[in-house]
């Protein structure tokens, strides 16, 4: 219980302006988020097609240079076929004249089926005497009409103190005389080098060349892959296309007229994931301003919003204060602002009329309550009663006077009771009790009484002078006009949650009409006090669930029924 009313006062201490800039921030929040993690997939996506296509196009580029190269070098290898062919004069002359334009070829040799050097051509290179392994020289050549036969990268040994990193192309050529010799030329390819070195994808990215067999013809670290502090994929790893893996990102192609592959490597790091963090945090800071500024203008909205509310909320305030004199007024606003108004100001006439309802029907019931005391102290009964006491003591019964205005004084103590409109059942039981006894001297003995009543009924409260009335009723209309002794009975009982009393008698009765024009007749025709009035006082109090009904049949008796709800002293107000 405490739980919830904590709850309650948290819940009442947030206003309608707060409640809006809280969802209008936690949207946009939630927006944002939802944005950002779709720009960063697709611009990720993106980002990594277009450094795929990048690489790609650098790879493409650097294909067609040395496709372009090697096409020459094919080129040659042809004319130096042709011009072996016309004779060794010819083939000198055009060897020497070639070694003096190609800057990139650092030596033509011829050999024999056996390997040995036929002759050389260079570039004013002195050839050493005794060559301990000679590179550019391949065993077992196998030739291929379709690619030309390179070697992989070695150092040239043939000359003194002149050692380039060349590649050497190898094939079988006949001579003017008709033999096959092996013609081989060893290239440096610098144009290529160069080339490679100036391609960059990225800042850190770059491409080399490798064969099928995964050794590497060219590479612009070359010297830190050959002293192992650089690795490279090999060739299994690396099929024609293009590859992605958490590191780096490769592509790969093939040259068609030799079995060289052009490798292509960027970092995912460099070329995706810093460009997707660059992204993110700008996204992010643009994010930062649009919830402040969202924020910023909920408050502003939420303040305009919510100001008709607030002003409603005074006029509720005021209305609480000051409920009669209150006048509305009226709130404009937004549709669902104006609704509520109305229903207020149709809730405020209501309740201002209900409220006068109750005041004139606590009235009513003040006299309602006068005229049952004026009834107890009606000069009729009292002139009655005292002459009835003035005969006792003439006839010297002074037992019986003493008794009589023992029962007179019980009689009013109870009817005033302090002002009280509830007394207990106990009470009205003795005023009872004291009437009857004042009537029974009165009549003579004319009729007797008895009463039945449960215990555990007699702490509950009910209307004061309830039976009175009935007693009355009972005796000048049924009894009086009765020769046999009459009888009256009166019963209270227990009924689930309410209490039950019935006054029966023996009387003549009543027929429906008479029934009905007692419970709607003001007063009654000798004491001032009707039983409608008993009905109104006890519906006016408990409601319209309660009260009395009258059951008579002509010649055999009436019986009056009234009920109650069960109303302790301590909780009749919550009743």
């Amino acid at each position: 219980m405490k739980k919830t009313n904590k709850n309650k006062t948290i819940i009442n201490r947030i206003s309608i302006s707060e409640i809006f800039t809280v969802a209008v921030t936690a949207i946009v929040v939630c927006a944002s988020s939802i944005a950002l993690f779709t720009f960063v997939t697709v611009y990720k996506n993106a980002t990594e097609k277009n450094v795929v296509t990048s690489i790609e196009q650098a790879v493409g580029q650097v294909k067609n240079m040395v496709t372009n190269y090697t096409e020459e070098m094919e080129m040659l290898m042809q004319m130096l076929d042709t011009k072996m062919a016309e004779g060794e004069q010819e083939a000198g002359e055009f060897f020497g004249n070639l070694m003096e334009v190609g800057n990139d070829i650092v030596a033509i040799t011829t050999y024999d089926d056996e390997g040995t050097l036929l002759d050389c051509w260079s570039n004013g290179q002195k050839l050493k005497e005794n060559c301990i392994r000679n590179l550019s020289y391949t065993p077992e050549l196998i030739e291929n009409g379709e690619l030309l036969n390179i070697s992989k990268p070695h150092v040239e040994t043939l000359f003194v103190d002149y050692y380039p990193w060349v590649v050497t192309i190898s094939q079988y050529m006949e001579n003017a005389k008709g033999e096959s010799i092996q013609v081989a030329m060893d290239i440096q390819f610098s144009n290529i080098a160069q080339y490679i070195d100036n391609v960059g994808i990225g800042q850190h990215g770059y491409c080399y060349i490798m064969d099928s067999k995964g050794d590497i013809i060219y590479h612009p670290q070359q010297q830190l892959v050959y002293a192992g502090l650089k690795e490279e994929k090999d060739s299994g790893e690396l099929r024609e296309g293009t590859h992605i893996n958490s590191e780096a990102i490769y592509s790969v192609v093939s040259l068609e007229n030799c079995d060289w592959h052009i490798v292509g490597v960027c970092y995912v790091d460099e070329m995706i994931t810093n460009r997707v963090e660059e992204a993110v945090n700008t996204l992010l800071a643009i994010i930062l301003v649009v919830i402040i500024s969202s924020f910023i203008a909920g408050s502003i909205f939420s303040k305009i919003f919510s100001k008709p509310a607030k002003q409603l909320a005074e006029e509720m305030q005021e209305f609480e204060k000051d409920t009669d004199n209150f006048v509305f007024r009226e709130v404009n606003g937004m549709k669902e602002i104006t609704a509520i108004s109305d229903s207020f100001e149709h809730m405020v006439l209501r309740i201002q009329k209900l409220v006068e309802q109750v005041r004139e029907e606590e009235i009513t019931l003040r006299k309602t309550e006068l005229k049952a005391l004026q009834a107890q102290i009606n000069p009729h009964f009292l002139y009655n009663t005292l002459d009835a006491i003035a005969w006792c003591c003439e006839e010297e019964r002074h037992k019986d006077a003493v008794e009589m205005v023992n029962a007179l004084a019980k009689l009013f103590r109870i009817s005033i009771s302090k002002g009280h409109e509830l007394i207990t059942i106990e009470k009205e039981l003795q005023h009872a009790q004291s009437y009857l006894k004042i009537q029974k001297f009165r009549y003579k003995n004319q009729f007797v009484y008895s009463f039945d009543v449960y215990e555990e009924c007699l702490p509950y409260l009910c209307n004061k002078i309830t039976l009175q009335p009935i007693i009355e009723n009972a005796i000048y209309h049924g009894l009086d006009r009765m020769v046999d002794e009459g009888e009256i009975r009166i019963r209270i009982y227990p009924d689930g949650d309410d209490i039950v009393f019935t006054v029966s008698d023996n009387g003549v009765g009543m027929t429906p009409e008479q029934c009905q024009e007692i419970l709607q007749d003001e007063s009654g025709e000798k004491t001032g006090i009707g039983i409608k009035n008993v009905n109104d006082r006890i519906k006016i109090y408990f409601g319209e669930n309660y009260g009395l009904t009258i059951e008579s049949e002509l010649d055999e008796g009436t019986t009056v029924t009234i009920r109650m709800p069960k109303v302790m002293e301590n909780n009749y107000e919550e009743k």
